[in-house]
């Protein structure tokens, strides 16, 4: 298999799609990831593995409509498979392999079917130190854009997952590229003051369009830079509760059609004064795990 990804909006042609199936039973508290996990675990609204399971394979759906190729990992026993965009991402033609929560170290293994169509000189694990998750990686052509976490409370954050160690990896592997980096606001306890990823308050669409929350960004010139980056009368603004709820984790097939949540009124509706077509799936039973298309889907190959 020849890798191609140089940005997220191209012409998809294969990818990884996570599955629900045998997800296991609702964690507990002390196993949950991040604040909007344990507020539907607390709750008694954490999702159920049919309903979930049959919003992914709504987008398998989809996928199969566009003809993209799409693998699927093999179904580990109670075990959360869903976000395949945390466990590895592929820029230009390299398969790279996040350093992420030591618990999930199996869903690499999952998706060996992959793994084994791909040269393995082109598959690289970063230094020890160096943690990272694609949901905080976006490739944008001669850019490579990062979400981190910068502070030296680092540590004490469960929801910061990509550190400056791992942005400077990324530059070291890819010199000829600029590697900008974001830092986001995190919170352990509050879902809505929490970028999980930079793909929860930031993502690119169509030609040369872009869905931002402003207050996902803890330094206001790096979120000023990006708005600069696209011109302000290409940004789509979204509210904190349209944060909360994961608008800006769609995901792109082409620039001309995105897969996006049924219930994002607001944002379709403008997508579709852009021309772009949107494929309306049900996600909002995933999305209670701070997750949404986006995490779902890791990209293999793009035109």
């Amino acid at each position: 298999m020849k890798l191609h990804i140089n940005n997220e909006t191209s012409r998809l042609r294969a990818v990884v799609l996570g599955t629900a199936e045998s997800n296991g039973p609702v964690p507990g508290l002390e196993e949950a990831y991040d604040p909007k996990s344990i507020e539907h675990i607390k709750g008694g609204t954490y999702p159920r593995e049919e309903d979930m399971r049959a919003e992914i394979e709504a987008v398998a759906e989809v996928l199969k409509k566009y003809n993209v190729k799409v693998f699927r990992p093999e179904v580990i026993e109670d075990y959360n498979q869903i976000f395949t965009r945390d466990i590895a991402f592929v820029i230009e033609d390299k398969f790279i392999k996040s350093n992420i929560l030591p618990d999930r170290d199996q869903e690499i293994e999952a998706i060996r079917e992959v793994l084994e169509q791909i040269d393995p000189d082109k598959i690289i694990t970063l230094p020890e130190e160096a943690h990272i998750e694609g949901g905080d990686v976006m490739p944008m052509g001669d850019y490579i854009f990062v979400g981190t976490y910068k502070g030296k409370d680092y540590k004490d954050f469960i929801t910061a997952r990509t550190n400056i160690q791992a942005v400077e990896a990324l530059q070291n592997i890819f010199p000829e590229k600029k590697v900008v980096s974001f830092s986001l606001k995190k919170s352990n306890t509050i879902a809505k003051d929490n970028a999980l990823h930079l793909d929860c308050c930031f993502q690119p669409v169509g030609k040369d369009k872009a869905i931002i929350y402003k207050d996902g960004f803890l330094i206001e010139e790096e979120y000023e830079w990006l708005v600069n980056f696209f011109g302000k009368d290409n940004v789509y603004h979204i509210t904190r509760d349209e944060m909360y709820d994961m608008n800006s984790n769609i995901f792109s097939i082409s620039e001309d059609v995105v897969i996006s949540e049924k219930n994002f009124t607001r944002l379709n509706a403008w997508l579709r004064e852009q021309g772009i077509t949107v494929e309306e799936v049900p996600y909002a039973e995933i999305s209670k795990q701070e997750g949404l298309l986006r995490c779902s889907t890791l990209p293999l190959i793009r035109d």
